[in-house]
């Protein structure tokens, strides 16, 4: 099975503090990547090594090597901008843009040219949000503002948003820890179908989440990668004492 995304030795420091210690992972195509750990691990920090998010922070510092498709994404030639079309990101909380439903999703394509004229931009955005299950919902109100919409649905926007540049990787950063129970539901059911499409890697505090929507599993605690396998395994019989203590309660 050849890997989507590929961590080796990677290392990430804020200042002087080692946020993330020598982590190596590999992370397949068309399968849900779970990260999970206390509060602090470096689970989320590590997400943002995978698009570069972490550029943005001045005294935030990147070593090891971070592939996608066998290149590096942090190799000088290539262009955070682009390499963030190819690898969408959605976020805790929802945050719409405050333009219409319509724009919202069309901002990515336009600023990358995706779409040749008006049809074709219509086209990705209703595919977008197709894939992100809003069409039926927004359909007849393209033109209202986003922010309109209620925390799932805006949610549901976010990532018909991300996915309307036609990226090959979601990061997901607890998409559903500002959503309802009915909410969060819907995208997790979401995610499952996106996995067709995507390489998907989700941050989520909770473990009933991980179990339900992933395949892989990475355990992450005090910025170090202690266990990666197939969600079952790890939690039903992980191989390390401290993942053991946390799926089953006694460290978080």
């Amino acid at each position: 099975m050849t890997s989507k995304i590929s961590a080796q030795n990677v290392q990430v420091f804020y200042g002087d503090n080692h946020a993330i210690k020598d982590v190596n992972v590999e992370i397949a195509d068309h399968e849900v990547t779970a990260f999970i750990g206390p509060s602090g691990c470096g689970k989320s920090t590590f997400l943002r090594t995978i698009n570069r998010m972490n550029d943005t922070i001045d005294i935030c510092r990147v070593t090891g090597d971070i592939r996608i498709d066998g290149e590096d994404i942090y190799d000088p030639k290539v262009d955070p901008v682009q390499l963030r079309a190819k690898v969408g990101m959605v976020f805790q909380k929802p945050n719409p843009f405050p333009k219409s439903i319509y724009d919202n999703v069309a901002y990515g394509p336009k600023i990358h040219g995706l779409a040749q004229d008006k049809a074709a931009l219509d086209e990705i955005v209703e595919n977008a949000l197709r894939k992100a299950a809003l069409w039926n919902e927004a359909k007849d109100r393209l033109d209202a503002p986003g922010t309109g919409l209620s925390g799932g649905q805006q949610q549901r926007l976010c990532i018909a948003r991300a996915i309307a540049t036609a990226p090959e990787v979601l990061l997901m950063d607890e998409p559903c820890s500002a959503l309802d129970p009915i909410a969060t539901a819907q995208v997790e059911e979401l995610i499952d179908e996106l996995r067709q499409s995507f390489s998907v890697v989700i941050v989520t505090h909770s473990m009933q989440q991980a179990a339900r929507v992933s395949q892989k599993t990475a355990f992450f605690h005090l910025g170090n990668l202690v266990e990666f396998d197939d969600t079952d395994k790890i939690f039903t019989n992980p191989e390390d004492p401290r993942t053991e203590s946390y799926i089953s309660g006694r460290i978080g």
